[in-house]
């Protein structure tokens, strides 16, 4: 019996119809894993191909698997998981990445890092290869919103579609993306777990398919925009919501004894309504993004750490003492308005008078039944303890149930 060398990397490619392109990716990708002297192979993840890519694949060298969800993510995932290298570099089937220059990766990997994203803008970007306004819109946009919501500084091109990682710490985290998206989860939830992630120039050449790419812009654009602004609550809505929450109740603050000159503009009870509006718009904000840090919590997105302030608020009985003496404040000023409305014989009232108390009234009693069904959602999403992050154990590949779906594809 003999042993086989061990492999270090595998390069994983998402196939779904790339009959016209694989196979000299694949060929590329195996002559550059010889070049850098590393023992590897190359992984075709097969999306439900139905133009012989997985014969092709095979033919020209590759591992091939079959992925039962469909979709990008849904490959990837599918690849990881079978992955037999203990680091992986993935990159589209469409010839348009440098998979013969694999070395930088293989460099970046050894030397400890969790995760190595290649830059296109660093490396260099071929005429014709990227549509002006992925270029110069959607990827820059994207990439800073990425840095400015999770303090990737040190990553310039946030959707590289080539990037390497060490296999074992990227199947910890999870992952369960099927579409585009994937890219985004990939990312962020690696730099929320605080692995070390790193850059490398890489080069883009022009799609040597004949059809569309897969990729949609605006339909895909949104989805991984959507995915950054959610996986970011409290940038998104903690702290916008705190900051509209304080400015409305400075200018209910300064409007409630009575009108309110800023230069030569008077600020009354219409102003008033607005400054009500405000607190109750931004204190929705502010708990909804503490709601969805404990949702993430419960789901290992965010550290545990930086939620337990927000358990010790939302919590019921902290949620409940708040929401009733808000609604005390709100009953007792309601009251006061109509005892002094029937010291009057229920007659006409001066409006700029009276709504400087039913305002502030009616806006604590709105916000009073908002934090006390706040606490109550709170207790529904911390009923279950946070589930312990699973121990890994892989099993050598032809160990497993050839009818065993894998892992990360049943998320």
């Amino acid at each position: 019996m003999t042993n086989e060398p061990e492999i270090e990397v595998t390069v994983l490619l998402p196939c779904l119809n790339e009959a016209e392109t694989l196979e000299v990716c694949v060929r590329k990708a195996l002559r550059s894993l010889a070049e850098c002297g590393v023992v590897g192979e190359v992984l075709v993840s097969d999306n439900g191909s139905t133009d012989g890519s997985p014969e092709i694949a095979a033919r020209a060298g590759a591992r091939v698997v079959h992925a039962p969800t469909r979709g990008y993510g849904g490959a990837l995932l599918n690849g990881i998981e079978q992955a037999r290298g203990r680091y992986v570099i993935m990159a589209d089937a469409d010839d348009s990445y440098a998979l013969s220059d694999l070395g930088p990766f293989v460099e970046a990997l050894r030397a400890g890092h969790d995760v190595v994203m290649g830059n296109r803008f660093r490396g260099g970007i071929a005429t014709g290869a990227m549509p002006p306004l992925h270029r110069y819109l959607g990827n820059p946009v994207l990439s800073w919103l990425g840095r400015r919501l999770f303090g990737l500084n040190r990553v310039g091109d946030f959707h590289c579609g080539m990037r390497g990682f060490n296999a074992d710490r990227i199947r910890a985290l999870g992952l369960c993306m099927p579409g585009m998206e994937f890219a985004s989860e990939l990312v962020v939830r690696a730099a929320l777990a605080g692995y070390d992630i790193v850059e490398v120039p890489t080069t883009l050449a022009p799609d040597g398919r004949s059809r569309p790419p897969h990729l949609r812009t605006w339909r895909d654009g949104w989805r991984h925009l959507r995915f950054l602004l959610v996986f970011a609550p409290r940038k998104t809505l903690v702290w916008p919501g705190f900051v509209i929450a304080l400015l409305g109740l400075a200018g209910a603050g300064g409007l409630i004894p009575g009108p309110l000159d800023v230069g030569a503009v008077e600020l009354d009870v219409s102003s008033l309504v607005y400054a009500c509006l405000m607190v109750l718009v931004g204190a929705q904000l502010a708990i909804f993004g503490g709601l969805a840090e404990i949702y993430g919590r419960q789901e290992r997105l965010v550290p545990r750490r930086s939620t337990d302030r927000w358990i010790r608020f939302l919590r019921l009985e902290t949620s409940v003492t708040i929401g009733l003496l808000l609604l005390a404040a709100g009953t007792a000023g309601t009251v006061g308005a109509v005892w002094h409305w029937g010291l009057d014989g229920f007659a006409d009232l001066d409006p700029h008078t009276t709504l400087r108390v039913v305002l502030p009234s009616a806006t604590a009693v709105a916000l009073g039944v908002v934090v006390l069904f706040s606490g109550l959602v709170c207790s529904l999403l911390t009923l279950r303890p946070a589930r312990p992050v699973p121990t890994l154990v892989r099993q050598p590949v032809a160990e497993r149930a050839p009818d065993r779906e894998p892992l990360l594809a049943r998320r």
